[in-house]
C-alpha cells in the first residue's frame, strides 16, 4: 500500500449529487475528508456513511467538509443520499480516476476468491496535503476515530 501522508493530494474533478463537479483544488475549507467506499446501499457501506452523517455537524465546526466517493453512478448515489438523507455530498467516479490515484482500487478476497475491488480507506487532507490515511478501514467506529484524529490536529 502506498502511503500518501505528507504528500499533495492528488486532484480530481468528479460529479457529486448537487449536480455540480467538484474539483478538490478549488475547495476553501481548511479540512476535506474524502473516504473512499466500494458500493451504494450495501450494509458497511451504509453504516460508514450513517456514522459520517451523524457527526457531520462536528465534522463542519471543525472547519472539515466530508465527501463520499465511489465508482457507482451519480443516480445511484442521489436515491442513497435520500434514503438516508445524507448531509453531504456523494461524488461518482465511474472512471476510476480518483480511486486509482489515491490506490484504493486493489486485490480483494471474499470467500476464498480474489478479486479487483475498491478497498475501504479515508484520507484528511489539509489545505491540499494528506495529513492522515485510513487504509482497509473497518466500519465500526472509523468515522469517530477520523474525527477524534482531525480534532487532535
Amino acid at each position: 500500500m502506498a502511503n500518501l501522508v505528507g504528500k499533495k493530494a492528488p486532484n480530481f474533478n468528479l460529479s457529486s449529487t448537487s449536480g455540480k463537479n467538484v474539483e478538490l483544488s478549488k475547495i476553501k475549507s481548511k479540512y476535506v475528508v474524502l473516504y473512499f467506499y466500494p458500493k451504494d446501499d450495501t450494509p458497511g457501506c451504509t453504516l460508514e456513511t450513517k456514522d459520517f452523517n451523524s457527526l457531520f455537524l462536528k465534522f463542519k465546526k471543525a472547519k472539515c467538509l466530508v465527501f463520499g466517493i465511489s465508482k457507482d453512478s451519480v443516480d445511484s448515489h442521489k436515491k442513497f443520499k435520500a434514503k438516508y438523507k445524507v448531509k453531504f455530498e456523494l461524488l461518482s467516479d465511474e472512471n476510476k480516476k480518483s480511486i486509482k490515484a489515491y490506490k484504493t482500487w486493489g486485490k480483494k478476497k471474499f470467500m476464498g476468491k480474489e478479486f479487483m475491488g475498491q478497498i475501504r480507506s479515508t484520507f484528511l487532507i489539509k489545505e491540499n496535503k494528506v495529513l492522515n490515511e485510513w487504509r482497509n478501514v473497518r466500519v465500526k467506529d472509523h468515522a469517530k476515530e477520523v474525527l477524534d484524529f482531525l480534532i487532535k490536529n
